[in-house]
Parts: C-alpha cells; structure tokens; sequence
C-alpha cells in the first residue's frame, strides 16, 4: 500500500467534483474547492475519521469494499478505480463478465458508417450495438431477444442459417477459438459457463471443435451474404478491437462501384421494414 500517493490521488479526484455534480448545494462560505471530506466520506459510506486518516496517509489499509465506495463516491473511470485499487495493495479483482456497455463514441461512430453495415460484439460474440445497413443486412437485431443476437449461438444451435453467409462453417471455428480463450478470462460468469452448456449439448460439431483446445482462430476477410431481397453481397470485412471493454467493431464494406456496393445502397433504402422473408 502506498499511503502517500493514495492520499494525493484521493485529494485530487474530491478537489475536481463539484457540489453541484453530486446534488450537493455549493453554499456560499464553502472555502474547500470540490467536495469536502465530510461529503466525500459520506457518498462512499465511511466514516468521515477514517476518510480524513487516508487523505492524511495515516489510514490501514482498506477494505475492497471501502474502495468501491470511494471509487463511486469519487465518480472514477475504470482507469482511476485500477489505480486506486493499485494505489492501496489491492488488485481489482476481473469483471465477472465480458463487459456488454458500448462507449458512445463507439455508438456514434456506427452511426457515421451509413454507407458501411458495422456492429460490435461482446466476447460470448453477442450483437450489442448496431447501424440501420447492419440491420438490414444481417436482421433486425433490436426484434429478436438477446439469447438469439448471439453469433455463436446461431452459427451451431440455428434456430435459421448465418444470414446465408459464405464462410459459415469458417465462422463457427474462429468462434469457438474465440470462445475458449473468452471462458479463461472470464471464469466466473454464469451466462458464459449456461452458453458453453447449451452448446456442447445441442452442438456434437462445436463438441468436436472444444474438444481440439485450439485458441484464437483467423478471420474472414472477403465474405458473401445471400440476401432474400437483394440478392447476394460481397463484401470486405474488417475488425477492430476495443481492448478496454474486450469488444469488438465488425465493419463490412463493398468494393466502390461494385453490384454489392449497389446492393448495398438499396438495402439502405429498403432497410427493416421488408426484412419478412426466412434468413
């Protein structure tokens, strides 16, 4: 535990947060910029003795608890609630689960792409964030549940084919490398553990595939989808991984002037409202 620089760190976040910020009333006599540590102590449920030991570098160290208070108290970003764990001996402890909350920079540069069909994946390859070319594309992600946004799920329990894509069987063992290297990361999450479950005994080919113990896998980086409305469409596709949130941004373009780029163009037209026949 260093003391000192926990101090320091705990005095700078409470000096940037304004009163206001947390429903506070600024007052007129107040001297303290930010918060006090009355305040402070408070909004993390410590003592204002024991919050005021720690910013005085005096204080035993805490328990992971009090951190998490402070950490919410403080209003930290994952990066400062690290650190503060780093600062006071105590390691974060991993998430339970693959993170599932998109950035809205993440959000808005989907929304930018209108001419590209983008979406992002949580590490169990759920779809958590989409545009309209996507939609259109693929299918209406926001009408279907959860349990069938999942790609994995898709690729080897159905309920229809991978949107007629053409590197299906390609997919289903690039995910499952995947999949494998996810279930290490995250050892305790249920929802990884009841997916990996369902797919072993629904799936005997993604059985066989767990069975190798392979990791990782390449991607696809030239696909075609076979479309009901439009008919098929190549396109490129690209990956980009977000390291923070363990997600990742699937980008697939058509080459300029192409027919899959026409294509394209239509579906943006068209996009869910016609999206009826089986995929």
């Amino acid at each position: 535990m260093d003391r000192r620089e926990l101090a320091v760190f705990l005095r700078s976040r409470r000096e940037r947060i304004a009163p206001a910020d947390v429903g506070l009333p600024a007052g007129r006599r107040r001297r303290t910029p930010g918060l006090r540590r009355e305040e402070a102590a408070r909004l993390a449920f410590i003592s204002t003795e024991y919050y005021t030991r720690l910013e005085q570098g005096r204080a035993p160290r805490p328990s992971r608890e009090v951190l998490a208070g402070l950490a919410r108290a403080l209003r930290l970003s994952d990066a400062e609630r690290n650190h503060l764990h780093h600062l006071a001996g105590e390691p974060p402890a991993p998430p339970p689960g693959p993170p599932r909350e998109v950035r809205q920079s993440v959000l808005d540069l989907l929304h930018r792409l209108p001419q590209a069909a983008a979406f992002v994946t949580s590490a169990t390859f759920e779809v958590i964030a989409w545009n309209d070319l996507a939609a259109a594309l693929m299918e209406d992600f926001s009408a279907v549940s959860r349990r069938d946004r999942n790609l994995v799920r898709r690729a080897f329990l159905g309920p229809h084919l991978m949107y007629g894509v053409s590197d299906a069987s390609e997919f289903a063992r690039h995910s499952v490398g995947r999949l494998r290297a996810a279930a290490a990361r995250y050892p305790d999450d249920p929802e990884m553990a009841a997916l990996i479950a369902d797919l072993l005994a629904g799936s005997a080919e993604f059985a066989r595939l767990w069975a190798s113990h392979d990791v990782g896998g390449a991607r696809t980086l030239c696909k075609t989808f076979r479309h009901p409305l439009v008919g098929p469409v190549t396109v490129n596709c690209d990956v980009l991984d977000i390291t923070d949130r363990d997600q990742q941004v699937v980008i697939y373009t058509a080459t300029p002037g192409s027919p899959s780029e026409e294509a394209l163009r239509l579906l943006s037209v068209i996009g869910t409202q016609r999206m009826t026949a089986e995929r």
